[in-house]
């Protein structure tokens, strides 16, 4: 329960039912192991949480940019609700640390995948509706998830945008070398960099080499604006 109040006071809300947040921060592979608690685990919250996130992300953007057409403006939706950027918000809360893991699935880096982590988030966001209603987790969906927009669609977007800069600024092509690959295979961590040429423009690290190369991709981006 200490735990509990931590993250509640992370985040600014006080659950009237506890119930739900422990559930929220039950990973499946926890309630399999422990099944004499009889705990739930945060599937079904998950899948709440998702459809309010959805909603109330595509009425803010719908408000924000009133002259978006509907297939920018779900663009710009996917960027603040994917996978990467949902894991980043719940290391800013640093959700990890509550969520109860099996021991196999924490042993193997679980309390840091992404999919866990984004997965734990919008479980957060379903025990948030089903406590205190939409308009509580309205208010911590644009207090945690619909910020810094224009930076989290630059890393959405960041492999496409680089390509589309350096073919109209450069004459040179684009590329990305893997430099290093390391760690167990279910937890593998791969180090990529970026050129234009022979010139290195960023750097990257990801589970995967797709992930890498996006923040390679972001990396260089956030050099060549400052250029």
């Amino acid at each position: 329960m200490e735990d509990a109040k931590k993250l509640e006071r992370e985040i600014g809300y006080e659950f009237k039912d506890c119930e739900l947040l422990i559930q929220a921060l039950t990973h499946s592979s926890y309630a399999n192991e422990n099944k004499r608690q009889h705990r739930k685990d945060n599937e079904r919250l998950e899948f709440l949480g998702d459809a309010v996130l959805e909603l109330v992300s595509s009425e803010f953007l719908f408000e924000k940019y009133s002259k978006y057409p509907e297939g920018k403006l779900t663009k710009l939706r996917a960027s603040l609700v994917c996978e990467p950027t949902l894991a980043d918000v719940a290391n800013v809360i640093r959700l990890g640390n509550y969520i109860s893991l099996g021991k196999g699935e924490d042993a193997t880096g679980g309390r840091n995948r992404k999919s866990v982590l984004s997965d734990a988030l919008e479980a957060l966001i379903g025990a948030i509706y089903l406590d205190g209603g939409f308009a509580n987790a309205k208010e911590f969906i644009l207090r945690f998830i619909l910020t810094d927009i224009e930076h989290k669609q630059l890393f959405y977007d960041s492999k496409t945008i680089l390509q589309e800069y350096v073919q109209a600024n450069y004459s040179e092509p684009l590329s990305y070398r893997l430099v290093s690959e390391s760690g167990p295979d279910h937890n593998k961590v791969f180090v990529v960099e970026a050129y234009i040429g022979e010139e290195k423009v960023g750097l990257g690290e990801g589970h995967s080499k797709k992930n890498a190369q996006q923040q390679a991709a972001y990396k260089a981006l956030l050099l060549l604006q400052n250029k």
